[in-house]
């Protein structure tokens, strides 16, 4: 089965010659498999051959002609003709935690459109909730539609973009959480979170992380039979990831819940199922059953999914065996002094250090500690107050919050910082892996916040510099994107003898990212201790100590794994100062 996918909003027939009719090889045998209807192209999918000159020739990339991997039932939803197709559906299972993975513009907002009555589904045509059921009937799946079509589901959504929230409410939190509060648990909810004291703030004035555990207290507060959290870690420090994952699995102990998430560790910690979503973004998503969530996410970082016999990719994402790294004899780029900062209410101490030229140095503590500050003095954007920081490198920043306040192309923003811009070095180790070549036409307000993030991150490395400073490079960014993001930043770093520092909350970034780590300490709103860079061993330790938790290797994917608190092996490596290994993986 083949289906055709043209984006509306790319596609513009007045600015073309409307080369996808006009090179359509059965077009020009006489058959009317691309005509055009109100001024826009209609694909036919029975008569297209998928020989792909349309996808080709279309100078907006507007097309997208997609082999189904296999066989299929008509979709449960789709977008009307040369639309978006979904096929499958989760499950929500009252007393769980379920997860759904997969990238970006799969459908997971199709999905919970679906499952919270918003959206009917059309089985890919015109289908009344009569015709859904019957196609489900016999199942967990049909009975709940069977209560969501009868309007007996309650949903309660928290949404993934939550810098948009000040955009359609303003006034106090107090005004926000105070009109969700339908299970009176509210009052507990601001202290596990940590926000009691942002009630009589202006939603307006907050941070993303503060923005971010609003959103989560306003969606647990409600009384819902079906909870949805789109992405709860961006703008979250570990600490607080922690806090909201039993939050949530607490939430989950007489209802259905259910999460997107982008943060493998969180997700393997939260979720006890999860369901894989594969496809091709923007044409069409397949949902997998439910998996156990260990076994699904080493599914998704091998590539291969054994039930449904499909490759999602050519090559699995891998993790390094052991926990040291071999230090490089490398001469410093910079070797700064101890400085300070000092805000009214927070100071900043910054231990003296050395930075190498040519690599990658992860930084990692709570929220509230520093960690943008450090980066800010570095750059130059901030001042010390004692212990000047003198140094005449060229520095490259990505800040933590990204504004598209520019109509300006990704090509025309691109191409004004690099100017290796049409080199086959670019396009092929920068613009391609960070998966921007369909965006490079499009405005940087059109885009999403993962699609800013990626501009925003190839910007950075895109300018002559010797040091880059990346804030946060992970946000709205999915497995596949980070893991791509990473792999890029390490080439750059390798290829360029340019020193990379990356500010980041995920862990598997960080592990795949960083040759040496800088750990934060302090108490978080008020003073923060930036330690010098140590080598990955010692700095996780010394990182993972503090917070209390420990990882251990998985034995296939070798990826870290959060132990389960107070369990053998947790107990075992607390003992042994082991907080990132156990003994005998490192």
């Amino acid at each position: 089965m083949r289906i055709a996918v043209i984006n509306r909003d790319r596609c513009q027939p007045r600015k073309c010659s409307k080369e996808c009719e006009y090179f359509c090889p059965p077009v020009r045998t006489g058959d009317e498999t691309i005509v055009f209807v109100d001024g826009k192209p209609v694909i036919t999918e029975n008569l297209c051959v998928g020989c792909g000159i349309c996808v080709r020739k279309c100078p907006f990339g507007a097309i997208t002609i997609t082999n189904l991997p296999e066989e299929m039932e008509n979709p449960v939803h789709r977008y009307g003709q040369n639309g978006f197709a979904l096929y499958g559906l989760p499950v929500p299972v009252a007393g769980k935690v379920t997860g759904l993975l997969g990238p970006n513009g799969i459908g997971k907002s199709t999905a919970v459109s679906i499952m919270s009555g918003v959206l009917t589904p059309n089985l890919g045509a015109r289908a009344t909730w009569e015709q859904v059921i019957a196609r489900f009937s016999g199942s967990a799946l049909g009975d709940y539609l069977r209560k969501v079509s009868e309007k007996g589901v309650k949903t309660s959504y928290k949404p993934q973009y939550v810098d948009r929230i000040p955009k359609s409410f303003s006034g106090p939190v107090r005004d926000l959480l105070e009109r969700t509060d339908e299970r009176g648990a509210l009052q507990d909810l601001l202290q596990q979170l940590g926000i009691s004291h942002l009630l009589d703030r202006n939603i307006s004035s907050l941070s993303g992380g503060e923005l971010q555990r609003v959103a989560i207290a306003a969606a647990a507060a409600r009384d819902a039979d079906f909870y949805f959290f789109d992405e709860v870690s961006p703008y979250l420090d570990i600490y607080q990831r922690i806090n909201v994952a039993r939050i949530l699995q607490s939430l989950a102990e007489d209802r259905a819940v259910m999460v997107v998430e982008h943060d493998l560790a969180l997700l393997d910690l939260l979720a006890e199922s999860i369901h894989l979503i594969y496809g091709v973004p923007g044409a069409y998503g397949v949902i997998t059953r439910p998996k156990g969530v260990r076994v699904g996410i080493n599914q998704y970082l091998k590539g291969f999914f054994p039930e449904e016999n499909v490759r999602v990719r050519s090559e699995a994402i891998e993790f390094e065996v052991h926990a040291p790294r071999i230090e490089k004899e490398i001469p410093p780029l910079i070797d700064y002094p101890a400085f300070t900062v000092d805000y009214p209410g927070f100071l900043l101490e910054a231990e003296a250090g050395v930075i190498r030229r040519g690599e990658v140095v992860g930084i990692l503590g709570p929220n509230g500690i520093g960690k943008s500050t450090y980066i800010k003095v570095l750059a130059g954007v901030e001042k010390p107050t004692s212990g000047g920081l003198d140094h005449q490198l060229k520095v490259s920043y990505k800040p933590q919050y990204l504004k598209a306040d520019s109509d300006v192309t990704v090509q025309g923003l691109l191409r004004g910082v690099a100017r290796n811009f049409d080199s086959s070095y670019y396009q092929s180790e920068i613009l391609k892996p960070m998966g921007l070549e369909s965006l490079i036409d499009q405005t940087l307000t059109e885009l999403s916040g993962g699609e800013l993030q990626r501009v925003a991150i190839t910007a950075c490395l895109s300018r002559e510099a010797d040091l880059y400073l990346l804030d946060e490079p992970s946000a709205h960014l999915d497995v596949e994107q980070r893991m791509l993001a990473a792999k890029v930043m390490r080439r750059f770093a390798e290829s360029t003898e340019k020193t990379v520092l990356v500010v980041d909350h995920d862990i598997y970034l960080i592990d795949l990212l960083s040759e040496r780590l800088m750990v934060f300490e302090g108490r978080p709103g008020a003073l923060g201790i930036a330690r010098p860079p140590y080598e990955m061993r010692e700095g996780m330790n010394a990182f993972l100590k503090g917070i209390g938790i420990t990882f251990r290797r998985d034995e296939e994917t070798r990826r870290p794994r959060v132990n389960k608190p107070n369990s053998r092996l947790d107990r075992m490596q607390k003992e042994q100062g082991e907080y990132y290994y156990s003994p005998q993986e490192a």
